[in-house]
C-alpha cells in the first residue's frame, strides 16, 4: 500500500542515498523547483548522497551545465549524475548498432557523439544517411513537437533493412513548463510496434541503474540497495525501474500524472489509488511535489 507523505524529511532517515529523477521532480524544463532543491540540500546536510538519475540523452557534463546555467539548480544539492545518454553512448561506442549510424535527433544532441573516457578502443562511429546505415541512434525526434508517426516511412525502411535502434532516452514525453514534448522513447516504441528492434539504456532498464550504482560506489561503496530511495514522476520509468531493481521509491504525483491524480499540493487519495491500481504499480511512497 502506497503511503502518502508530506515531505522527504518524513522518511529520509531510513535511507543513505537517493536516485533522483530531474525533469518533473527537480525542474520543469525551464527552471528549478525551490522546494525540491532545499529538500535535496537537507538530505545531503544529514549525510545522504544524492545521485541524479536522468533519462536525458546528454552526457553527464552537459546535464550538469544545463542544470546550473539554464535551470538555476545549484551544484550543492547533488553529489553525482548518471544519465541515460552516458549509458547509451557506452553501448554505441562498443558497437551495439554498428559503426555507420543514422542519427534521429536535434542539433542540441551533438555531445552524444563525443568520446567517452571509460571506453577503451571505441568503434569508429560515422553518421551517415539512412540508406548507408548499419543501425540507428535516436536521441529524440527531429522535432519534439511533431507526431512521432511522421517518422514512420524512415522507420519502415529501417525495419526492412533489419537495423537496430539505440534509444538514448526511454521517456515517451516530458513537460517543458506547460508544453508537452515527445522524447526518443516514443520513437523507439513506435519502431518496436512496427516490428523493429529497439535497445534501451535509461530507466526503467537495468543499464542506467548499473551506472548509477557505480557512480554511487565512487563516493561510498558500502551503501546497499535497501538504503537507496528512488524519486520520480514517471510511473513507467522511475517507479517501474525502482520496483524492478528492488529499491524503495517516492512517486511524484504532481509531474506527468498531475491531472489524473488530481494533484494540487498533494494528490487526491482516491484518484491516486485508482491510477496506481490501473497502472498495477505500487510505489513505497507518494507526494505531490518533492519538498
Amino acid at each position: 500500500m502506497t503511503r502518502i507523505i508530506e515531505s522527504l524529511a518524513e522518511v529520509s532517515a531510513n535511507y543513505d542515498a537517493l536516485f533522483c529523477d530531474l525533469w518533473g521532480c527537480v525542474h520543469d524544463g525551464i527552471t528549478g523547483y525551490p522546494e525540491a532543491i532545499e529538500a535535496l540540500r537537507a538530505f545531503r546536510a544529514k549525510g545522504g548522497i544524492v545521485v541524479l538519475v536522468t533519462n536525458s540523452p546528454r552526457p553527464r557534463a552537459g546535464v550538469k551545465k544545463q542544470l546550473i546555467e539554464q535551470f538555476n539548480v545549484p551544484e550543492d544539492c547533488w553529489d553525482t549524475i548518471a544519465t541515460s545518454g552516458d549509458s547509451a553512448r557506452a553501448a554505441m561506442l562498443t558497437g551495439a548498432v554498428g559503426e555507420k549510424v543514422f542519427h534521429i535527433g536535434t542539433p542540441w544532441d551533438e555531445p552524444f557523439f563525443e568520446p567517452l573516457k571509460l571506453i577503451k578502443d571505441p568503434v569508429n562511429i560515422q553518421r551517415v544517411p539512412l540508406e548507408e546505415a548499419e543501425g540507428i541512434v535516436c536521441t529524440g525526434p527531429f522535432d519534439p513537437m511533431a507526431d512521432p508517426n511522421d517518422l514512420r516511412p524512415q522507420l519502415l525502411y529501417a525495419k526492412q533493412m533489419g537495423l537496430k535502434l539505440l534509444c538514448a532516452n526511454p521517456d515517451i514525453v516530458v513537460d517543458r513548463g506547460e508544453t508537452r514534448e515527445w522524447c526518443a522513447g516514443a520513437v523507439a516504441k513506435l519502431y518496436s510496434e512496427m516490428g523493429g528492434e529497439s535497445l534501451y539504456f535509461g530507466k526503467p532498464h537495468p543499464p542506467i541503474y548499473d551506472l548509477a550504482r557505480r557512480r554511487l560506489a565512487e563516493i561510498d561503496a558500502t551503501i546497499t540497495d535497501s538504503t537507496i530511495l528512488a524519486v520520480g514522476d514517471g510511473i513507467h520509468t522511475d517507479i517501474l525501474g525502482a520496483i524492478g531493481e528492488n529499491i524503495d521509491s517516492i512517486f511524484i504525483s504532481g509531474g506527468l500524472a498531475r491531472d489524473i491524480t488530481k494533484t494540487s499540493h498533494q494528490p487526491d487519495p482516491e484518484a491516486l489509488s485508482l491510477y496506481l491500481d490501473e497502472e498495477k504499480s505500487n510505489p513505497t511512497y507518494a507526494i505531490g511535489y518533492l519538498r
